[in-house]
């Protein structure tokens, strides 16, 4: 009990240590740039309201938004079904020394992907997926699918054999086996990682802005350069759409927090 009021202490700290910055932030799109200018911390002398109504027309936040759900929901469907059929594989196939496969996967899941901007540039250009949603799509899925695939893993090592091993009994095949056992028993990790997928793939920018050029498929991630005056941005245009651009994922989150933290925190990311 004497430890109660120091961890509500603590608590309130790292609350107010989260949520500052994004008071900061809604007051910012709130504000002229050149109250922004003037004190970055203080209140707005009015509310300006139509400051969203104009970043929504001028960065064509509609479209923007539409792009982002198409390539947000297909990275997260295609990881989904790649890092699942990958985990299955690695947690109950006979697989000759898969810590090699593990290995490759952790190291494929730190390395930075500007390393390869060059020659997948030049690759895509060639085969025609420059400039396309699916082709940045498919980059997404290669490099979220490897710390997905070690995600779902560990779930998948939790569950028991036995339950497989009377479904064989029983006469069912490798395919019915995971889509009808196994698939519903780790399914609060496999959509743990479509999510994490999902939100990477919302928020990224700089593959976007390098595989993207038509301003139609553009995402909302891109929309922040619609507000570029000069050599300095519109901070407070910036704001109202970084705002619009957080709403949706925010309310997803919300919805799904519960499954979300549940399935990232019962992995233990188990060897």
């Amino acid at each position: 009990m004497t430890r109660r009021p120091f961890a509500y202490l603590i608590l309130t700290v790292l609350a107010v240590y989260a949520l500052g910055p994004m008071l900061v932030f809604v007051l910012a799109s709130l504000k002229t740039p050149s109250e922004i200018s003037a004190n970055p911390l203080g209140l707005p002398g009015e509310f300006r309201w139509e400051n969203f109504a104009t970043a929504w027309t001028d960065a064509n936040m509609g479209a923007g938004l539409v792009n982002s759900a198409i390539i947000a929901v297909s990275t997260a469907a295609g990881v989904c079904v790649i890092s699942g059929c990958a985990a299955y594989a690695l947690g109950r196939l006979d697989l000759p020394k898969p810590g090699l496969f593990i290995l490759y996967l952790l190291v494929a899941s730190s390395l930075p992907i500007q390393l390869f901007l060059v020659p997948l540039l030049s690759l895509w250009t060639k085969i025609g997926l420059y400039d396309s949603r699916f082709g940045l799509i498919v980059i997404y899925w290669a490099i979220y699918s490897p710390f997905a695939t070690l995600l779902i893993r560990s779930f998948l090592l939790a569950v028991p054999r036995e339950y497989e091993a009377a479904a064989r009994l029983d006469g069912a095949g490798e395919v019915r086996l995971f889509t009808r056992i196994v698939f519903p028993l780790i399914w609060p990790g496999v959509l743990t990682a479509g999510l994490i997928a999902g939100l990477q793939a919302y928020n990224e920018f700089l593959l976007a802005v390098t595989f993207i050029q038509d301003s139609e498929k553009l995402p909302a991630s891109l929309s922040l350069y619609s507000f570029q005056q000069g050599f300095s941005p519109d901070w407070a245009l910036v704001s109202a759409a970084g705002l619009i651009m957080a709403l949706p994922p925010l309310v997803l989150f919300l919805s799904l927090q519960r499954r979300f933290v549940e399935g990232y925190t019962s992995s233990g990311m188990s060897g």
